[in-house]
């Protein structure tokens, strides 16, 4: 959305872009912490260090274990492979999208939180035509409340699709299109996150770690992370 609106600044050319999250705020569904290059943010918004982008836990060390029941063999990690985070940064997801919503709406991106997208509208040749929202203030029963509100038509010449896994939007899509043909099958785990604050004379600010292994079968795929940062000055391992 940021791009396109850079773009169309840069051509002269009025494009008009909308962007419908079904969370009360912009970023409020984004729970996970990661580590990210700033390769394409750099690209997106050159100046974002001046501008704010909360990215303020460098990775300054990385390791890698494969554990045993009883032990921790360390594994290196050649520069250039994915698990080599060197040089990146830690991050909250969801920091990072509520700013990044603050950088869209400063060069025109139209944001609509509190929206939920419940179906795509299509033109008489089948192509699509844009998407409809949700009816708000129903009450339990089906009955509109005082605060009822009818749901809106949005009609787009480009509608981009954005729900993550299995978005229920995006299944009607895949059925329709056939999407999903000759497509290796989508794989899910399920992810656990705890936040620790820890005694400062044993954290470590920038360090990552990853594990693979125990206790974990052969079979089973899998693993899990260490991150150490700091978060206004309190020492915080994401675990």
């Amino acid at each position: 959305a940021i791009q396109l609106k850079q773009l169309s600044k840069s051509k002269k050319r009025e494009v008009r872009v909308c962007v419908i999250e079904k969370a009360s705020t912009i970023g409020a569904h984004i729970l996970s912490g990661a580590c990210i290059e700033t390769r394409a943010l750099d690209e997106l918004i050159h100046d974002w260090k001046i501008k704010g982008a909360p990215l303020n836990n460098p990775i300054v060390k990385d390791q890698f274990y494969f554990l045993t029941e009883n032990s921790a063999m360390s594994i290196p990690i050649p520069k250039g492979l994915p698990m080599y985070n060197h040089g990146n940064h830690i991050v909250s997801l969801g920091k990072l999208v509520t700013w990044l919503g603050q950088q869209a709406e400063s060069v025109g991106v139209e944001l609509y939180p509190a929206t939920a997208a419940s179906e795509i509208l299509f033109h008489d040749d089948g192509s699509i035509k844009g998407l409809g929202t949700n009816d708000v203030g129903i009450a339990k029963d089906g009955s509109p409340k005082c605060s009822f509100a009818r749901g809106m038509e949005l009609h787009a010449k480009c509608t981009i699709f954005a729900e993550g896994c299995h978005g229920h939007l995006t299944k009607q899509l895949c059925k329709r299109f056939n999407l999903r043909k000759d497509s290796t099958p989508q794989t899910y785990g399920i992810g656990l996150k705890e936040i620790w604050e820890v005694d400062k004379r044993k954290h470590q600010p920038g360090l990552v770690v990853h594990t693979a292994g125990w206790p974990l079968d052969m079979n089973t795929y899998g693993g899990s992370f260490m991150y150490h940062v700091l978060d206004n000055d309190q020492p915080l391992v994401h675990v």
